[in-house]
């Protein structure tokens, strides 16, 4: 299959998840989502970061992102995960986790690592916008667990820059400063920026996050 690239609509699908089928462009609607693949169930790793991103799920939910995960797993393995987590982590699965044992969804997303083997998923994540399109994708080595904290900072980068012609600098954080992009004049920024901004070159405008 063609490799899945920034800005490229991404493949629907069908599955059955721990909430039930779905049908995934339908199930998203009008949000933000965020697919995060897991090898199979019982894995250390994932199990911890099943459970940090169900900790987190309020921090999803006030950005108007869904969450889903995928397991190359049958869904009648997933209730013993479930349990594996809540126990491990203290949190309680509270979105939905794909079982992907037919690999369907992981060959439309590319995800099959074949150096390792045929049925190892590769550990990544992928930011969808509302408009389907995708508007990150990270892939992780086995033995690093994911930086959901990172990806919520990439969230809030992405929900910003999609409203306001701006992009954010090394290590932003939201409510810090922001970067005017270079396709907007400084007419044209006088305009959509009022109070103003720093010249530190004349291709890089510092000015206060809009809405902060």
């Amino acid at each position: 299959m063609a490799t899945l690239r920034l800005g490229d609509v991404v493949p629907d699908f069908e599955a059955v998840t721990t909430e039930g089928p779905i049908k995934f462009h339908e199930w998203l609607g009008d949000s933000w989502g965020i697919l995060f693949s897991h090898p199979k169930n019982f894995t250390p790793v994932c199990t911890t970061e099943l459970g940090q991103v169900a900790h987190l799920k309020g921090e999803f939910d006030k950005r108007g992102v869904k969450v889903i995960g995928l397991s190359v797993d049958t869904i009648e393995n997933h209730p013993a995960w479930v349990g594996d987590i809540k126990d491990a982590t203290g949190a309680s699965l509270n979105f939905p986790l794909i079982a992907d044992s037919d690999k369907k969804v992981s060959d439309l997303y590319d995800l099959i690592h074949p150096n390792a083997s045929d049925t190892a998923t590769v550990r990544s994540v992928f930011i969808i916008g509302p408009d389907k399109k995708l508007k990150l994708s990270l892939t992780y080595p086995a033995s690093t667990g994911r930086n959901f904290d990172e990806i919520l900072r990439v969230v809030d980068s992405l929900q910003l820059t999609a409203k306001h012609s701006v992009a954010t600098p090394v290590n932003w954080k939201h409510g810090e400063d922001v970067i005017i992009v270079p396709s907007i004049s400084d007419e044209a920024a006088k305009e959509k920026f009022p109070e103003g901004w720093k010249t530190v070159k004349p291709y890089l405008r510092v000015v206060r996050q809009p809405g902060a």
